[in-house]
């Protein structure tokens, strides 16, 4: 694993959400003239996990040995960050992570230009919801592109309801919370009133997404979790005419084994290396 100092920067309420931002080095700013900038690589990790995964710390490594800034981060009640797991929605964890990344591009040499954003599971679908609002804040940082693995988009609508079944939905309309088992944790993922209601407002899968940006969609078909037909849903919704649905042959929810981690960081590389990528699929940005 990649030793890294926790920074933190405080939400608009002031919890403290922690991050681990790699800047780029002065000789690897350095280009030719004409030449652009190495895009900066932005992990966003899943439904109760954290920035120590294996996915997040192998893509930091790479980045490092390559020159690329890295920043990864937990959002509220996750990992380092404060705030209770329980709290959290779907519009507050992205907030949580657009909070982080405009900090660090002020603040990390090399986060403040063009940013490839790569989300697993639940990070697939706030990454999506990130890059819409970077698009639209048109700020220096903009997004040259977005890589989910198992992305989880619309999961509390799509998935959550039939998985928890009549019982649990009626325990979370009468507590307003319903903890489930994981198979992932020590601890049950609580469900609340608020994630569910919060989430049909951030749903992506529902009409087009103006993202006109390379996108790279990794998904096992033998994901338990999250079918891969949710990817192949974010494929048809984005309106970018670059964008690739790499299916795993029973590949499974994780894609963590040394060859899928092999297979991410190839797919990164190849999208960062990409000639224009940040204009690729939209002549007119």
């Amino acid at each position: 694993m990649v030793s890294a100092d926790i920074r933190t920067v405080d939400a608009e309420d002031g919890t403290a959400l922690a991050y681990c931002a790699t800047p780029v080095q002065a000789s690897d700013a350095e280009t030719r003239p004409g030449s652009a900038a190495k895009p900066a690589v932005v992990f966003l990790g899943g439904f109760m996990s954290d920035m120590t995964g294996q996915k997040a710390t192998v893509l930091e490594a790479w980045a490092r040995a390559t020159g690329h800034a890295f920043l990864r981060l937990d959002y509220s009640g996750h990992g380092a960050s404060g705030g209770a797991f329980r709290d959290g929605t779907i519009g507050r964890w992205r907030d949580d992570a657009l909070t982080v990344i405009r900090h660090a591009g002020q603040t990390v040499p090399g986060l403040g230009g063009d940013l490839v954003l790569v989300g697993s599971s639940m990070g697939g679908w706030i990454a999506t919801l990130v890059a819409r609002e970077l698009e639209r804040a048109a700020r220096t940082q903009k997004v040259a592109g977005l890589v989910t693995i198992a992305a989880a988009a619309d999961f509390t609508e799509d998935l959550l309801p039939a998985r928890l079944g009549p019982a649990a939905l009626a325990q979370i309309d009468a507590a307003g919370f319903f903890e489930a088992p994981s198979e992932y944790a020590d601890e049950p993922y609580v469900i609340t009133r608020d994630l569910l209601e919060d989430g049909r407002g951030h749903l992506v899968l529902t009409q087009p997404l103006d993202l006109n940006i390379p996108v790279r969609l990794i998904h096992g078909t033998a994901d338990p979790d999250v079918p891969w037909t949710q990817s192949q849903k974010l494929m048809d919704v984005l309106t970018s005419d670059d964008v690739e649905l790499i299916l795993i042959k029973d590949g499974d929810h994780r894609l963590s084994e040394p060859h899928d981690l092999a297979r991410m960081v190839a797919v990164v590389a190849r999208l960062c290396d990409q000639p224009s990528a940040s204009s690729a699929a939209s002549p007119a940005r």
